[in-house]
């Protein structure tokens, strides 16, 4: 590769490969500085310019010039002393053979090999595939970076033992099969929703992590369903859920005209029939947000009906129900009551009224 090639190959990568110039030039220069001392067996400080224009490559040795070099001894060193590079100084009565020079300067000499455009084409290629590896990867990054925490759409490409890997276009994400919702299978080649959890730049490039379980896969699901949702009239306070059982959206309007749980359950049940569809048929309780905490908790614990709350403390709450309506507010394995306290942040202790009139004759 003569200086005009290397010229021409540079500014293809800077053009139409959108690499930085400088950032290019700075890594070519300290590879080619290295790959120089070690192919020529060099212990002084190497510094290689590169010039743009011409695509002329050209090395030079330099040294500091020193009044002295005392280098320390083993001793000195084993103290803590800083170990000297003698390859990398010049005594000042030897610099002034060559120049007017002081302490202090620099004493630089051309070492260009005649032979170097052969180490130079090999680092070259070394280093420009290096960059665009890395320059992929910071634009995927780029790419992506404002995606956590959303969904996606992809394409199952590849399954092992642990994963399924879904292709999101210029990255493919993890899906680990833990994070599935219970009981659903997947086909490769089929479109899937995914919401992403965790986006990492790593040296392999980037880490998108990717899950069907998570809650927030639920109330993504919500936004892209109902448009409401986009523009302000429906807002979501949180949402509670254990995958593959059942979740809890609490909702709310901004429009008195719009009533927020007809507006999510939509037309003959269209909407919220997709999003359980969506789910492989989990349980949905829409759930009306109240700002009086206790009207909340009731509503929460819905589908129980007939209930009385009292908050014992800002953060919890003693329900009273009677035995109809006790195992629907805790729910099969208890799922019912513990989404209602994820759900309102409100620690819920629920009892009949004969269990308390039993605990206050105990007394």
């Amino acid at each position: 590769m003569n200086a005009k090639e290397f010229k021409k190959a540079f500014d293809v990568l800077v053009n139409e490969k959108n690499l930085d110039a400088d950032f290019l030039i700075d890594a070519m220069s300290s590879a080619l500085s290295t790959a120089y001392k070690k192919n020529f067996n060099e212990t002084a400080n190497i510094r290689t310019v590169i010039d743009t224009d011409t695509g002329n490559i050209r090395v030079y040795k330099v040294r500091e010039v020193v009044d002295k070099i005392v280098l320390p001894t083993a001793e000195e060193i084993e103290a803590g002393a800083e170990e000297i590079n003698p390859n990398a100084l010049i005594e000042l009565e030897e610099a002034k053979k060559l120049g007017d020079y002081k302490v202090g300067d620099e004493v630089i000499e051309e070492v260009t090999p005649a032979d170097f455009d052969r180490v130079a084409v090999s680092v070259a290629k070394q280093v420009v595939i290096q960059k665009l590896r890395e320059a992929e990867r910071n634009q995927i990054m780029k790419e992506f970076e404002d995606k956590e925490n959303e969904l996606m759409v992809g394409f199952l490409a590849m399954e092992d033992v642990k994963n399924y890997y879904v292709d999101l276009g210029k990255s493919r994400g993890i899906l680990p099969k833990s994070e599935l919702i219970p009981g659903e299978k997947l086909t490769m080649g089929d479109s899937v929703k995914v919401y992403i959890t965790k986006i990492e730049n790593t040296t392999k490039g980037p880490l998108i992590l990717l899950s069907r379980k998570h809650y927030g896969f639920v109330k993504r699901l919500f936004e892209l369903e109902i448009p409401e949702f986009n523009d302000g009239t429906l807002m979501m306070y949180a949402v509670a859920r254990e995958a593959g059982v059942r979740s809890k959206v609490a909702v709310y309007s901004t429009n008195s005209k719009v009533e927020a749980i007809g507006a999510c359950v939509g037309e003959k049940g269209r909407r919220i029939a997709n999003i359980i569809k969506e789910l492989n048929g989990e349980k949905v309780d829409l759930i009306l947000y109240d700002p009086d905490i206790e009207k909340f908790v009731t509503n929460a614990l819905s589908p129980a009906k007939n209930l009385n709350v009292s908050m014992m403390s800002d953060n919890e709450a003693l329900v009273i129900a009677d035995t109809e309506n006790l195992s629907l507010a805790i729910g099969k394995k208890g799922v019912n009551i513990k989404l209602a306290s994820k759900l309102t942040k409100v620690k819920i202790n629920i009892k009949t009224l004969e269990d308390i009139n039993k605990e206050i004759n105990e007394k």
